[in-house]
């Protein structure tokens, strides 16, 4: 019986209305516990699961897309009108955009500082966390934009709305980049219905979801060959969130070594971004040294693929730096593979970046899940199973009590690096198959003929 794309746009409706009522009911866990937000989070992130499988395998119409975007829409809506209640950085950016907009420079001072008494509210000074002790640890780039938003308005409302607005744009440029490598505009969906945006970005506001459209449209340039435009845009998305520049490699085509324009953008608009708040030295940097020592990347704990072999070999002297010498060793390795690599087509230089990109997050294990939303765009393009897997779990795990640091994360971490190698090895073990029984089908038709 041949497929209708009916109903595939009728289960994917109801799909969708089924997860826009999983937001609804997640806003309301904040005031009134019914069921607990993280089965909510269960909830989502099954229905989501289901969704994908519909996109990917079944027949679609011009409707279907117009059914996923509505529903993006929908679902982000709600989030954004209802208070951040996973994370409180919102009030930070609010706070660095209103020290700005006192003509100081927001790497200056702490909030509790005695200098900036007077910017104190009862809105947003008494919810900044670190406020005691941590300078901003923000870039350059995500510091002009919380100016630009506390310029029209200093509340979180607004700076979610801005967050959201931006974050958006990454579905209309993503529908434009797989129409451009040849594959489903509906695919989108695998970005724009996963439940981490929604609540990351649209709940609580992240200044990641920022980065997402820029890292979109260096790809985007990138496969329209548009070198300048593509550095600009990494670059940009590297003053967002620094981890970006992780995937330059993918994107310097290698027939192009000679011209340096693209690294020179690159290098010279972060570089610029910074000199605009050089006025306080090498305290640009913000909390950032300070960052490594208080979330344990000096100290190891941190990384869980360490403490992993630090357990599995018995020896917890194991240095950090052997393991900073491993992940150095391998991102190298994959940095010029990828640059190698990436030249064989525009489909290619993706998948490369997105290896680029997991190896760092798989070795520098992080804390909070938000950190995770840069592989989403990737994971559109590129629906690898097992990590289409490992960003849903992410999103799910991090609503339990296994998120808290120390044991308790070290297990959620075994489990989910555990199951991922898993499903890895199970798509690897159906490629070999398949390709086997391709060469099979291939030798019995030659010999047939012959």
């Amino acid at each position: 019986m041949t497929q209708q794309p009916w109903v595939t746009n009728c289960a994917l409706a109801l799909l969708g209305l089924f997860l826009l009522a999983l937001c609804r009911q997640g806003v309301n866990e904040i005031h009134h516990f019914v069921i607990g937000f993280g089965l909510v989070a269960m909830y989502q992130a099954l229905g989501y699961l289901v969704a994908v499988w519909v996109i990917l395998n079944r027949p679609v119409n011009r409707w279907t897309l117009l059914i996923v975007i509505v529903c993006a829409i929908g679902c982000r809506l709600v989030c954004l009108f209802s208070p951040p209640f996973l994370s409180t950085d919102i009030f930070r950016y609010v706070w660095d955009g209103q020290v700005q907009s006192a003509g100081i420079n927001p790497y200056r001072y702490i909030p509790a500082d005695s200098h900036l008494a007077f910017l104190r509210d009862l809105n947003i000074y008494p919810h900044i966390n670190r406020r005691d002790y941590a300078h901003t640890i923000y870039p350059p780039g995500a510091q002009m934009l919380f100016l630009l938003i506390t310029r029209i308005a200093g509340s979180v409302r607004w700076m979610k709305a801005g967050m959201v607005g931006l974050e958006s744009l990454t579905i209309w440029i993503l529908v434009k980049l797989l129409r451009a490598v040849g594959l489903r505009r509906e695919q989108v969906l695998i970005y724009a219905w996963h439940p981490m945006v929604l609540w990351e970005v649209a709940s609580s506001g992240h200044v990641d979801g920022v980065a997402l459209p820029l890292i979109a449209l260096a790809l985007l340039f990138y496969v329209r060959h548009k070198p300048l435009a593509t550095g600009i845009a990494l670059a940009a998305a590297t003053l967002v969130k620094l981890y970006p520049i992780a995937i330059f490699p993918a994107l310097y085509r290698r027939s192009e070594w000679r011209d340096w324009r693209m690294p020179a953008v690159v290098a010279g608009l972060v570089a610029a971004g910074y000199a605009c708040y050089a006025s306080v030295g090498r305290h640009v940097l913000g909390f950032l040294p300070e960052y490594a020592k208080e979330e344990g990347l000096e100290s190891g704990s941190r990384y869980f693929l360490l403490t992993l072999a630090r357990h599995g070999l018995h020896r917890e002297s194991l240095p950090t730096g052997a393991f900073y010498v491993f992940a150095a060793l391998l991102l190298l390795g994959l940095a010029l593979w990828a640059w190698w690599t990436s030249e064989a087509g525009a489909g290619t230089a993706i998948r490369c970046a997105f290896v680029l990109a997991t190896a760092l997050m798989l070795l520098f294990s992080s804390h909070y899940p938000w950190y995770y939303l840069w592989l989403l765009p990737f994971v559109c393009l590129v629906p690898y199973v097992p990590m289409l897997y490992f960003t849903t779990a992410c999103f799910y795990l991090y609503t339990t009590s296994l998120a808290n640091p120390g044991p308790a994360m070290y297990y959620m971490f075994e489990w989910l690096y555990a199951t991922t190698a898993l499903l890895a090895l199970w798509c690897m073990g159906s490629r070999l198959l398949e390709a086997q029984g391709k060469a099979f089908a291939m030798y019995s038709t030659t010999a047939r003929n012959s």
